[in-house]
């Protein structure tokens, strides 16, 4: 009976110190830095709206670094000096001028050391002049001749169009449109619905750039009767870089004065997008869990 109460208050012990473990046994928080400041879309809204549905999920702590505005003096760039080593991700929801070359150097130097990249919509807007930005993201809202083209035919095959050869960048009317998964393996996308219905956005087409490395993993048809392409573009991306990855979703406009209740950024498929690729980006894994109200191929599910 001595034996046998000892060995139950063995296990007693045991369990209790599991159950009182130190929470720094538990993941540590992902620091993710979004840059914002200039943008032709409404970044003021869209940064705490962004910030927020990642917090939301309990794996990230979130900060932000605001440049200059726009025209601003080149002494008022001397204070944006965003220390991109003291972060896992940087997320960028940024569309206007060029950064100060130190800032460029700096910010190569960490996804060349494995940091992680996050680009949202126009995220992928800037920088024509800035070469090692233009390999990260592949394919930009460039003119044609700037680089090549990448797409998808009606087989799933890429077709690439060389510089000056079709049109440049552009989009036609925002209008709801399924978004096909086509590497349903990636991490990011496990579990997604093979195919599912984005509420009304912009459809990016005709992008531009170096495209290389390009792994595609999410495409929406370009419909030619709403001013489209005919083609299946380029959704959602990610590229190598050095030691780290640079993870692209064209999804997600918000212009100016839009209500609230018509943002793309309320889909749920996009909001996975964005909170499972800061993970991945930064962990080369993902455990944050789908929303249990994914879209489907025939509805859009968007958050409250």
């Amino acid at each position: 009976m001595r034996s046998q109460l000892t060995l139950v208050a063995a296990l007693l012990a045991a369990l209790l110190g599991m159950l009182t473990a130190p929470a720094a046994e538990a993941a540590d928080p992902i620091r993710v830095l979004i840059v914002d400041g200039q943008n032709n879309h409404d970044w003021e809204r869209t940064t705490p709206y962004i910030k927020r549905f990642l917090e939301e999920t309990g794996r990230f702590n979130v900060y932000v670094v605001t440049t200059p505005p726009k025209g601003a003096k080149p002494a008022a760039w001397n204070g944006f000096r965003p220390q991109f080593e003291d972060y896992d991700v940087v997320l960028s929801n940024y569309n206007g001028e060029t950064w100060p070359e130190t800032v460029r150097n700096e910010f190569e130097a960490f996804v060349k050391r494995g940091g992680g990249v996050v680009n949202v919509h126009a995220a992928n807007n800037p920088f024509p002049d800035w070469p090692a930005f233009n390999d990260m993201i592949g394919l930009a809202w460039r003119r044609a001749d700037f680089g090549d083209r990448l797409v998808l035919d009606d087989d799933g095959k890429p077709v690439r169009f060389k510089a000056g050869e079709g049109s440049g960048a552009g989009h036609g009317p925002r209008y709801p449109y399924p978004v096909v998964v086509r590497d349903r393996k990636h991490p990011v996308l496990e579990g997604f619905p093979a195919e599912w219905m984005h509420p009304a956005d912009e459809l990016y087409h005709g992008q531009r750039g170096p495209a290389l490395n390009m792994n595609i993993v999410a495409t929406a048809y370009s419909d030619s009767s709403k001013r489209g392409t005919g083609y299946h573009e380029p959704m959602v991306w990610w590229i190598p870089f050095g030691e780290g990855k640079v993870f692209t979703t064209v999804l997600g406009h918000v212009g100016r004065n839009q209500k609230q209740d018509e943002w793309p950024m309320r889909c749920q498929g996009f909001q996975a997008l964005v909170t499972r690729g800061c993970e991945w980006v930064a962990t080369g894994e993902v455990t944050i869990p789908l929303p249990e109200n994914m879209p489907t191929a025939e509805e859009v599910s968007l958050a409250p």
